[in-house]
């Protein structure tokens, strides 16, 4: 099964854009990693 290449320029455009992380980095981390960051994000802009 692959991940929708639109998912994760959305994910990764989301974290660039709260944390100033390189695309490389970004993309170094693992997928459920990369997830648990964008809720962690999203709960505290939420908040």
């Amino acid at each position: 099964m692959t991940y929708a290449a639109d998912r994760i320029h959305e994910e990764v455009a989301y974290l660039a854009y709260h944390f100033h992380w390189s695309l490389d980095d970004l993309l170094d981390l693992e997928h459920a990693d990369r997830l648990a960051y964008v809720a962690q994000v999203a709960r505290l802009n939420a908040g």
